[in-house]
């Protein structure tokens, strides 16, 4: 499992998916997550700016980041 440090308060899921280096842009990270293929905390996210705060756990291709 991998972590990321925020600097404020959250991040957003897309946002999130373009750092982590799991897509090439923008436009692919709203796909992964409009296609069901992103988890927050092991449930299915379809909400593309679902805001992440400490705690939060993103799955994406057996690939898992907690969110510091």
């Amino acid at each position: 499992m991998e972590t990321f440090k925020i600097k404020g308060e959250y991040i957003q899921l897309n946002q999130l998916i373009k750092v982590m280096g799991w897509c090439d842009n923008g436009s692919e990270a709203n796909d992964l997550i409009n296609n069901g293929l992103v988890k927050v905390n092991g449930v299915v996210e379809h909400r593309k700016r679902n805001k992440l705060t400490v705690g939060s756990e993103v799955e994406f291709n057996n690939q898992l980041v907690l969110i510091k």
